[in-house]
């Protein structure tokens, strides 16, 4: 009467239903009242379009699969998604056991946006376009299509509508995914050492990745990149799948097992006790950019003295109310940050021109 309900057929009409229900399960903990937003919507109603996407393309990359043929040797990608699927089955399991449908749903979150989405699909691409050979790309057609599978039957709880469509026309499925045997735990390809090589090569692909971004490489042009590996089996690892990193961060890397002089004309990263350089000279305009992050700086400095001003005038400090002060403070404190950040990215380039 008071106008001010939600009506739950108008979400689902305008978002969908798995949307609604994707949301209300995991911005929610259970025992407390949930103030309803329709921004919230988006998040869910993204991470169904990610899903959706994620599995046209593995369908269309599926034609001509035949489940009964036999896959090959597991590549470190295979061996690492197949792992971290595992700990989705036992993570999920183990909170819907226990009523914590947050947190289920918040693991399947995860694992599918960035494990799957982010990284797999990236690195398996080349193999499922046939780039590596037939018995390569029917491997990566297995540990795609299978992952696929026990994900969408773990989150078809949330989200039944979407999971049904999409488990329909994956090779092998049955009468419908709500009679599907729920997902258990392979011990067997749980692997530890694939999980912790990935993870650092992950590390050192959004290092340089980060850098481009800092830098403002353009996208389409690769970088000379040298990797610094001082440990005898951590250059051997990282040399033996070079490609994952050059193809994920569009690079060419060159790999070092010590640099007693770092080059001048260089940004520079370090993770995992790899150090990381990225030539700038002739990747990117230099006079260009350096004029764009002085322009940058110049306004950043402008608004950071702004703010210092209130923050020493005590007559706002006695007068503004507590919260006001504290957001005052911490906006001192993004904008000192980023000013930093750019006077680095300025001695960078100054070195390069």
């Amino acid at each position: 009467s008071l106008g001010n309900g939600v009506d739950p057929i108008e979400v689902i009409d305008k978002y969908g239903a798995d949307t609604l229900r994707f949301m209300l399960i995991t911005c929610n903990t259970p025992g407390n009242d949930l103030r309803f937003y329709y921004e919230r919507l988006d998040g869910a109603r993204n991470f169904a379009h990610k899903l959706w996407n994620a599995s046209r393309f593995v369908l269309m990359n599926l034609e001509n699969f035949e489940p009964e043929e036999s896959p090959g040797e597991y590549t470190l990608a295979d061996r690492w998604i197949l792992s971290r699927y595992q700990k989705a089955v036992a993570g999920v399991t183990g909170y819907l056991e226990s009523y914590e449908l947050g947190e289920a749903a918040r693991v399947l979150y995860e694992f599918i946006w960035s494990e799957f989405c982010d990284w797999y699909i990236e690195l398996v691409k080349p193999r499922l376009y046939g780039k590596t050979g037939r018995q390569d790309r029917v491997t990566a057609q297995h540990v795609i299509s299978s992952v696929l599978k026990g994900t969408l039957e773990l989150l078809h709880p949330f989200m039944p509508f979407i999971t049904e469509e999409i488990w329909q026309n994956l090779p092998g499925h049955g009468l419908t995914i709500m009679r599907a045997e729920w997902p258990h735990v392979r011990s067997e390809l749980i692997d530890l050492q694939a999980e912790s090589e990935m993870e650092l090569l992950m590390e050192v692909t959004k290092a340089i990745r980060h850098i481009r971004s800092e830098m403002n490489v353009p996208p389409g042009r690769k970088a000379e990149v040298l990797v610094v590996a001082p440990d005898a089996g951590t250059h051997a690892m990282v040399a033996e799948h070079v490609k994952y990193i050059e193809g994920l961060a569009s690079a060419e890397l060159n790999i070092l097992a010590s640099m007693p002089v770092a080059p001048e004309q260089a940004a520079h990263a370090v993770t995992r006790g790899i150090e990381i350089f990225v030539p700038l000279k002739g990747l990117i305009d230099v006079d260009k950019e350096t004029a764009r992050l002085k322009k940058e700086l110049a306004s950043l400095e402008k608004d950071l003295a702004r703010v210092k001003g209130k923050l020493g005038n005590a007559g706002f400090l006695s007068k503004a109310p507590a919260e006001v002060v504290e957001k005052e403070k911490a906006k001192e404190d993004e904008l000192s940050g980023k000013a930093a950040a750019i006077k680095d990215r300025l001695a960078v380039l100054t070195g390069a021109k």
